[in-house]
């Protein structure tokens, strides 16, 4: 009686007879597996019950309650599944679940859905972290702060901590050429500001990089991630240690007497540049690696989805090498303190055009260290960063593409908006603190949404591109 109820309800429910075969192996039934479990059809329900007699009587009571229990639960599961609706929020969990089962699909952590999660929080907090890295350097530049402290130790060491040990640092910092020029007369008070802004710059580094190496440590032991992966993070984690040197190589630069007596001690634009794009290099291999952990499959609906998203691919790609580069000539003008020449838009003082952007000899030299052609640099690549951005957006809205990427491009549109006018605004206020750290904040957000634009349009897997319909489904 009950093995002609179970043939019954199997007939009725091909999933459900699916999902008890793709068990059997569970309970040690390998001489009735079958081989495919897209073709479970009813005679292979059959000869599935039919073993049941051949059992002894506790065995086949036991797995005659395991069957009504576990097709029950699975009844319930088939039947009462809920409405699909598509958000940006939840790409990653949709896309990674999709993935779940694809074959040949590399996964960066092996361990299953949990650890993809954990490892993902961790490499998320980790750029997270770098981003407030970068504003905090901003924010240490923009005070006057950075050349504070005049020596530099890999490991750190304790601030000072009586009024003693306040006074040797504030005799070493009168020693350097920026207290003789800008800041003589300056009381302890205020260099216990700038002291404290640069050394929490400088430990909040160090946490960083007590924060990356003991989850990776942790989950290398676990056996979580892939040698691929740990390779990328030893990398990042090298960089990282290296930023610390590089910064002190900068800072180094702005403790030696200028070459004149009426040039304001600064340190070098190009070391300037190179430790903020290292910062940045760090923080774009964070955040891309840390997507591809819990998004390893792009978000595609259709295959008319996929081809749209390779056409925005082929202009995401340059307009996010141009945020870039328009970013790190951001490092130059504030190397060469360019935001407080030419306070005016959109005319730099009288003209368009300064007259002396060619001064310098040789020829090259004017696109780092001429103040006047350093800025128009800046303002004509930040102009033609929001041209190809707004020409992004307007080709992408002619494309078939997933509603997330569509969103995606809509908020980069607005993100560059913004940013130009934090920028323009910066310039028309003489460079306040607020305002340039906030405009500094700007490029790494805008920069931010151009990589998930770039991931998230990357060309599925094969095995997903076999499942798409030709044509998104209309819900």
């Amino acid at each position: 009686m009950l093995e002609s109820r179970l043939i019954s309800l199997l007939r009725k429910n091909k999933d459900l007879g699916v999902k008890i075969s793709s068990n059997l192996g569970k309970w040690g039934f390998t001489a009735t597996k079958i081989s495919n479990e897209a073709s479970f059809s009813t005679l292979n329900q059959y000869r599935l019950l039919s073993s049941l007699p051949k059992l002894a009587p506790s065995r086949r009571n036991f797995v005659r309650r395991t069957f009504v229990n576990y097709g029950l639960r699975s009844f319930h599961q088939l039947n009462h599944k809920g409405v699909h609706r598509t958000s940006f929020r939840k790409i990653s969990t949709v896309a990674a679940s999709a993935a779940e089962n694809k074959e040949g699909l590399k996964f960066l952590v092996i361990a299953g859905p949990h650890a993809r999660k954990m490892v993902g929080i961790w490499l998320f907090t980790s750029a997270a972290w770098v981003f407030s890295m970068v504003v905090l350097g901003g924010i240490t530049r923009l005070t006057r702060s950075g050349l504070s402290m005049t020596d530099w130790k890999f490991t750190g060491s304790l601030p000072p901590l009586t009024d003693e040990d306040w006074l040797v640092e504030f005799e070493k910092y009168k020693q350097s050429p920026e207290y003789k020029r800008v800041n003589k007369g300056m009381n302890i008070e205020d260099f216990k500001f700038i002291y404290w802004m640069e050394y929490a710059h400088r430990m909040w580094g160090r946490a960083l990089g007590i924060m990356f190496a003991l989850p990776f440590s942790y989950f290398l032991r676990k056996g979580y991630i892939t040698v691929r992966l740990g390779f990328r993070l030893s990398g990042l984690f090298a960089l990282g240690a290296g930023q610390g040197l590089i910064g002190w190589w900068m800072v180094k630069s702005g403790l030696e007497e200028p070459a004149s007596e009426y040039v304001e001690p600064r340190v070098s634009p190009y070391r300037l540049a190179a430790h903020l794009t290292s910062a940045f290099a760090i923080y774009c291999g964070l955040f891309w690696t840390a997507l591809s952990v819990v998004m390893p499959e792009p978000p595609a609906e259709s295959l008319a989805c996929v081809r749209g998203a390779a056409k925005v691919k082929r202009l995401a790609l340059p307009v996010g090498i141009l945020v870039g580069i328009t970013a790190i000539s951001g490092a130059f003008v504030a190397g060469n303190d360019a935001g407080r020449a030419f306070n005016t838009f959109p005319k730099m003082g009288d003209t368009w055009i300064p007259d002396d952007i060619f001064s310098m000899k040789p020829l090259i030299r004017n696109f780092f260290e001429n103040t006047s052609t350093v800025q128009l640099d800046h303002r004509i690549l930040a102009t033609a960063t929001l041209a190809a951005i707004g020409g992004l957006w307007l080709s992408a809205r002619k494309l078939d593409m997933h509603p997330a990427v569509r969103h995606l491009i809509g908020s980069t549109m607005g993100m560059a908006a913004l940013q130009v006018t934090l920028g323009i605004s910066t310039l028309l206020s003489y460079v306040p603190v607020s305002l340039g750290a906030a405009h500094q904040a700007g490029a790494l957000t805008l920069l931010t949404f151009m990589i998930l634009l770039n991931h998230t349009v990357r060309r599925p897997s094969p095995s997903l591109l076999k499942t798409l319909p030709s044509v998104a489904k209309m819900v």
